[in-house]
């Protein structure tokens, strides 16, 4: 019986080798020209390892460290990145058990009386007690893939998956790249209200000694209101400063899974801003391409749609279905194993929608239109990526060297102050000329600051173009 059906078996496996729709060979070239043009030049020696380089600890800021690290463990967004991640996986899982044959068992016992039909004049006699009837099977069917519709739907689940993978990563770079920037906000911060401490220290000193002056009559009014109003501008600048520090700290609350207040104590102290390296390597604009998480996410969706157009175009071909039975039946539960006691029925089924009306082709192209949409997606965000880069490396490397100016001008305007300030011990300067000379330090202390802050948030802006901060 075997051998007759060895054709049978053999027709069905070439069938089930062939599979319509296009074949992925991968996602095109979206930028050659700014790829063959070098606009991406190393901003290092030695390239790093894209996806896994936790970026964040060249800083030399533990504290950092540990506010990014319980970030991605504890963040909200990262675990519905990982929901979606698991949703996906039990798509595929779906999707791949949908290949098998479908297998179901099922046993009942039947309790029944005849009728008595001896009142009725018939022939039987009176009606014969209660039977019992033991029933037990199996049912199994399986579609052969002929046509590769199956085989298309598990590789469209599987690059959905691969993307859901991709997307987890993703929201793990943009999370690491944001606490950096807002630790970098908390910073800046608390260092200009320090500044705005001691310089308020100096002008009321410079308030004292010009109210003493004014009651020797050394001093005019004038001169004490400019003081004095100087003094009050410094004042006023601590509440915006005050809660901006609130609000970076409940960001980094937030950023973190926390509640309002958790982490008042721990960034309460002031602290410096991280040194940045002297040097950050990275890879090549190719590398990026492949490492980048967003545009993988783009190329797996790409990926996905083009197998889905294979999946639709299946349904224009018949369909051959195998279905089984196996059954047993017997009065007594002992005897349902006997050989007798057994039916099978083995049954081929060819199914064929011929008259759809036009069903298969609207789905064919609705197929088509999704991957060309996702092909301009994925056009459009290796664009932006690249994008991304050249901007951040280019704000990057600007804000280095005018980090390195303004450090000069902090520089002079501190001499500058200092020489003032003997002067005016001295009697060779006045107060106004004092407080101006102070008032250009505080200045130019202040935009140091901001720009070692900024420099930090373009640093961490250069990661988050690259892709980089991933921990799968």
């Amino acid at each position: 019986m075997i051998y007759r059906s060895l054709p049978l078996l053999f027709t069905v496996g070439l069938l089930a080798a062939c599979t319509v729709g296009p074949d992925y060979h991968g996602a095109p070239d979206a930028a050659p020209k700014t790829l063959a043009a070098g606009r991406l030049p190393h901003a290092g020696s030695e390239p790093s390892t894209p996806g896994v380089a936790q970026w964040w600890q060249t800083l030399g800021d533990p504290q950092l460290n540990q506010l990014v690290a319980q970030a991605l463990q504890n963040s909200p967004d990262m675990a519905t990145a990982q929901a979606r991640l698991k949703q996906s996986r039990a798509s595929l899982s779906g999707a791949n058990a949908d290949a098998l044959p479908k297998i179901t068992g099922d046993a009942a016992m039947l309790k029944l009386r005849s009728p008595d039909t001896s009142a009725l004049g018939g022939s039987g006699g009176g009606g014969r007690g209660p039977l019992n009837l033991y029933l037990a099977g199996f049912d199994a069917s399986w579609e052969a893939d002929l046509f590769g519709g199956t085989r298309r739907a598990i590789e469209a689940a599987q690059a959905e998956n691969d993307a859901s993978q991709a997307q987890l990563a993703d929201a793990q770079v943009q999370l690491a790249a944001e606490v950096v920037q807002t630790y970098a906000d908390l910073r800046d911060q608390q260092a200009r209200l320090a500044l705005v401490d001691a310089s308020v220290d100096i002008e009321e000193q410079a308030l004292d000694l010009t109210q003493q002056r004014r009651s020797r009559g050394v001093a005019s009014q004038l001169q004490l209101e400019q003081v004095l109003t100087q003094a009050e501008n410094t004042r006023a600048q601590r509440l915006p400063l005050q809660a901006s520090i609130v609000e970076a700290v409940d960001q980094l609350n937030l950023l973190c899974g926390l509640e309002p207040g958790e982490l008042d104590a721990q960034l309460s102290t002031p602290r410096a801003l991280p040194a940045i390296p002297s040097q950050v390597p990275f890879a090549d604009p190719a590398t990026i391409l492949k490492a980048r998480p967003d545009i993988r996410v783009a190329e797996r969706q790409l990926a996905s749609s083009n197998a889905q157009i294979g999946e639709k175009t299946a349904d224009w071909f018949p369909k051959l279905s195998l279905m089984g039975d196996l059954s047993f039946s017997a009065a007594d539960p002992g005897h349902l194993a006997r050989k007798d006691s057994g039916t099978w029925l083995l049954l081929p089924r060819l199914t064929w929608n011929a008259l759809d009306f036009g069903r298969v082709a609207a789905s064919v192209k609705g197929a088509q239109a999704g991957r060309d949409e996702a092909l301009a997606h994925y056009k459009s965000v290796v664009l932006s990526a690249l994008r991304d880069a050249d901007v951040a490396l280019a704000r990057y490397g600007n804000q280095r060297q005018n980090v390195v100016l303004l450090r000069n001008v902090e520089s002079s305007a501190v001499r500058a102050a200092d020489l003032t300030r003997q002067r005016y011990k001295a009697g060779t300067a006045s107060t106004l000329d004092w407080l101006d000379a102070e008032r250009t330090r505080y200045q130019a202390q202040e935009s140091r600051i901001s720009g070692d802050a900024a420099l930090l948030k373009d640093f961490a802006s250069l990661h988050k173009a690259l892709g980089l901060g991933w921990t799968l």
